[in-house]
């Protein structure tokens, strides 16, 4: 049968352990044998299920052996809006194409084939869906229509950013239009 100590005794008995003294912990034993034994719970009694449940609990048990599938869905597409003339306007300023990354990496973008004014970023296999939008200073940019991602790009270099957590996932994207801003480094 086993008996349940108080709070503080367990405390207690944890800190002796962790000091290494088996003598401090005979009192709390002692204690323990002479606590009468809580009563146990009832056990808890099964309901019948209704008729169509125990057929699906039937079906479950037959396939409990076999390996379950996995359903993956892609998410929803997000409904776009029609482009205003001034996002049609950015996204003619967006530069299309292969874009070289540092750490040998790529972003290639294209337009959307579905929706005129809407721009597509491929990265690591992922596309984003962005609208563009050109901001005050003269940077273009294509901003993720679910809110997640940003891709910066200015005269001579792009970055594509996590606006959730706030971090730049790829930069120093160079296009070739871009590279003719670099300066050159002899």
């Amino acid at each position: 049968m086993i008996r349940t100590l108080p709070a503080g005794a367990l405390r207690l008995a944890a800190s002796a352990l962790a000091a290494g003294s088996l003598v401090a912990l005979m009192p709390l034993v002692a204690q323990a044998q002479a606590q009468p034994a809580a009563p146990a719970k009832p056990a808890a009694q099964a309901k019948p299920a209704p008729q169509g449940q125990a057929q699906r609990q039937g079906q479950a048990q037959q396939r409990q052996g076999q390996p379950q599938r996995q359903v993956q869905r892609k998410p929803a597409a997000p409904v776009l809006a029609a482009a205003t003339p001034e996002q049609m306007q950015a996204a003619e300023r967006a530069h299309f194409g292969g874009y070289a990354c540092e750490f040998d990496q790529t972003v290639d973008v294209k337009m959307n084939p579905k929706t005129p004014g809407y721009v597509d970023v491929e990265f690591k296999g992922r596309t984003i869906t962005t609208k563009p939008v050109l901001s005050s200073t003269g940077a273009l940019r294509l901003e993720d229509v679910t809110g997640r991602m940003v891709m910066i790009q200015i005269a001579n270099k792009s970055m594509l950013m996590d606006t959730k957590i706030g971090q730049r996932v790829v930069d120093n994207c160079v296009h070739p239009e871009q590279a003719k801003f670099v300066p050159q480094t002899s």
